[in-house]
């Protein structure tokens, strides 16, 4: 199973909501985005903080979330 290094979920941010790498950047909304037909340079041009790996990652995080699996995630301050 993949181990996710850029998705963090922190009960203090967002509502535990999965998120890019500590920003509050939920991974929904990154998911959702690319439903709506946006390409990878639109996404990046609307949030700046984000790189082209993030994407990736949350699209990856997000297909295997709905296979109802427990998701390995490296919490933040946790060694990689």
């Amino acid at each position: 199973m993949p181990r996710f290094t850029r998705i963090t979920v922190n009960p203090e941010q967002m509502g535990g909501t999965p998120c890019i790498r500590g920003l509050r950047i939920p991974v929904a909304t990154v998911v959702g985005m690319v439903a709506e037909g946006m390409g990878e340079a639109e996404i990046l041009e609307a949030y700046p903080d984000l790189e082209p790996e993030d994407i990736r990652e949350a699209l990856r995080y997000a297909a295997l979330a709905v296979q109802e699996r427990e998701l390995p995630l490296v919490r933040p301050g946790s060694a990689q």
